[in-house]
């Protein structure tokens, strides 16, 4: 036998302030999903789009910006509608007749990133927050679907979709549950779990490399960035002085021009990081937490706020594909402490490019040093979080030479001509220099 899948419908207990916020978050996931297929739907001039990649590529900064969705919901969306199309072009081939799909039941798909699933409430991402509404759990559960699977610990949480009654007025979430029942895919499912669990650490920057990766990749040119931006701005400033009709269009122009390129350069940049952790067997890869960066980066503007998100956000969903995960961890002391010796001072950082170690000297790029120390906070929290007497699955960091791991163990690489930069006395595994 293998997975039981089983789905459990069970009514929210909705805040009646937070019921709009769910109906508007339908709303732009339609919005979301017929803008997609309306795109994807080629018959009968050509051929279809039935790549969900191809799709996200087209698509995603466009629905970004036309909706207040987060980026796992227009996900979401885009492949719902990319599936709808596959099926469309399935029946097609069989010489029945259809049309384009187009989306107007009240549902919204929810993941375990767009939604945090509980045994008595569940967490939903909405274009205004998340809410929290509670199961309305009948007194005797037992013997009905919600006893024997929603509450029933042997059943995990799958993708679920959140629906509305009009008649009742009251919002169902049907959860898919999920139990595994063949015990050799059981024991592969652990072994899987058990697998090493390499980190990519990723430093962000508003000048120099736009991405430097915890293996010394320098990715991306944040400063031609600044340029070309500081360019246009210049070009439209000239143009919105003449006011007319003509330089209107003309800014316009412009501005899908300098949209399309920043997206270019940024689409380039994810596929870089990506590649990095591919080619080093990385199973995450670790961002500073985005939160209030214009405040904690001096130098960050509104425009490189932006782009970072986008940049997180293409990682994210390109992730997914790879079996991948990306996380954010805090963005304290990354710039000032040492990666070698873990000794944390200010004056570590010597200049704007330049870590020196006021303890044990070892000098280094400070923001390759900041990638290892991002990627090490997110060793520390994958190691902690394992419960296994064994002490869980090995864990180490992606470096240039090598990997670490959190207890100081430095495996350098076949390729490697040098060996044990990093002597980090923590105990998971990070991969770079």
């Amino acid at each position: 036998m293998g997975d039981v899948i089983r789905t459990v419908k069970v009514k929210l207990d909705v805040p009646d302030e937070r019921c709009d916020d769910l109906h508007q978050t339908k709303e732009q996931f339609l919005h979301c999903a017929n803008t997609t297929a309306a795109w994807a739907w080629r018959h009968p001039d050509e051929h279809c789009v039935t790549s969900k990649q191809q799709a996200e590529n087209a698509l995603y900064d466009r629905i970004r910006d036309e909706t207040e969705l987060t980026a796992n919901l227009v996900q979401k969306g885009i492949r719902r509608a990319i599936e709808a199309t596959k099926s469309g072009v399935a029946r097609l081939k069989k010489g029945k007749t259809t049309s384009q799909p187009h989306f107007d039941a009240w549902s919204v798909v929810y993941d375990k990133r767009s939604a945090t699933f509980h045994r008595d409430h569940v967490s939903l991402s909405t274009v205004n927050g998340r809410v929290e509404c509670e199961y309305i759990i009948p007194d005797d559960p037992e013997g009905t679907p919600i006893g024997e699977y929603l509450l029933n610990g042997d059943y995990e949480f799958r993708m679920s979709t959140l629906q509305y009654d009009r008649s009742s007025e009251a919002f169902y979430l049907h959860a898919r549950m999920r139990r595994t029942t063949d015990e050799h895919e059981q024991s592969a499912a652990a072994s899987s779990d058990a697998k090493h669990r390499t980190v990519l650490g990723v430093d962000l920057n508003v000048d120099g490399s736009l991405a430097v990766t915890s293996t010394g990749a320098f990715i991306g040119n944040a400063d031609e960035m600044n340029h070309r931006r500081r360019e246009f701005e210049k070009t439209r400033g000239s143009m919105q002085q003449t006011g007319t009709r003509s330089a209107h269009l003309s800014i316009q122009s412009m501005d899908d021009r300098e949209h399309r390129w920043i997206q270019d350069e940024l689409h380039r940049a994810s596929n870089q990081i990506l590649d990095e952790a591919r080619d080093h067997g990385c199973t995450h890869v670790a961002f500073e937490n985005l939160t209030d960066i214009r405040d904690r980066m001096a130098r960050a503007k509104r425009f490189h706020a932006w782009a970072f998100r986008r940049l997180y956000e293409y990682v994210e969903y390109k992730a997914e594909m790879l079996d991948i995960e990306v996380e954010q961890v805090s963005p304290a002391y990354t710039s000032q402490r040492c990666s070698k010796c873990g000794f944390t001072h200010e004056r570590n950082r010597r200049s704007k490019h330049q870590f020196a170690c006021q303890k044990c000297e070892y000098e280094l790029n400070a923001d390759y040093n900041a990638s290892k120390n991002t990627a090490r906070k997110l060793l520390k929290r994958l190691h902690s979080g394992q419960t296994s007497s064994s002490g869980g699955a090995p864990c180490q960091c992606a470096l240039k030479s090598g990997t670490l791991n959190l207890n100081g163990g430095f495996t350098a690489s076949v390729d490697s001509t040098t060996e044990g930069e990093s002597t980090d006395k923590p105990t998971t595994s990070v991969v770079g220099h």
